[in-house]
């Protein structure tokens, strides 16, 4: 599959074939949706916890008789039912992660690359370098090339005056090729990506 290569001034710069085994896929959602989740679930904290039964610095001895109180028979007060007592159930330190297959997961980055390319919200460009860390200067080459709300795959390696200018930019991410992944391709409009990022992931993934 043949595509068009752009400068950051949006002009043709030659074209670059892309590996139909990566880029040339019909996308299937359920692998999608498995590997967002797994993403998003580990990256989750899991350090909620609160102080439970167990956990409670309270007398032991009983806060009442056991007969003639003409109240329930109840034993200390660390229990969930009064005040200054344990939680009974609650939340624990954990990890939310679950497993998924490492072929699942170049899978998914395979289909997340042809969401793209089946969308028409994928260019190629042929570098991701600045002279000087301007970002008045790259929001109007991001512009010209219809890119406001995007993510950009650099090689493997980010320039950093590229990279400065890019943080003051809204919707706007940059990641090294090898950092590429499907939450972030998927959450943004537009895929970006360098001629040695695509060379990048074809290795990566073929």
């Amino acid at each position: 599959m043949k595509m068009d290569v752009q400068t950051l001034d949006a002009k043709k710069s030659g074209s670059v074939d892309l590996d139909d085994g990566v880029f040339g896929l019909e996308p299937r959602k359920d692998i999608l949706h498995r590997m967002v989740r797994y993403q998003l679930a580990k990256r989750q904290g899991g350090n909620h916890a609160v102080q439970e039964r167990g956990d409670v610095k309270k007398t032991t001895k009983r806060i009442g008789r056991q007969k003639g109180g003409g109240t329930a028979r109840h034993g200390n007060g660390s229990v969930s039912q009064f005040r200054g007592g344990g939680k009974a159930h609650g939340p624990r330190v954990r990890s939310h992660a679950h497993n998924l297959p490492k072929k699942v997961r170049a899978m998914a980055l395979r289909h997340a690359l042809s969401a793209k390319v089946t969308s028409g919200e994928l260019i190629v460009i042929d570098d991701a370098a600045l002279k000087d860390a301007k970002t008045a200067k790259l929001r109007t080459s991001l512009e010209k090339l219809g890119v406001t709300n995007g993510l950009i795959v650099s090689g493997l390696s980010v320039d950093e005056n590229f990279a400065r200018a890019a943080k003051n930019i809204p919707n706007l991410d940059v990641l090294p090729s090898q950092g590429a992944n499907v939450y972030d391709i998927l959450r943004r409009h537009k895929l970006v990506l360098t001629k040695q990022a695509v060379q990048d992931l074809e290795a990566r993934l073929k």
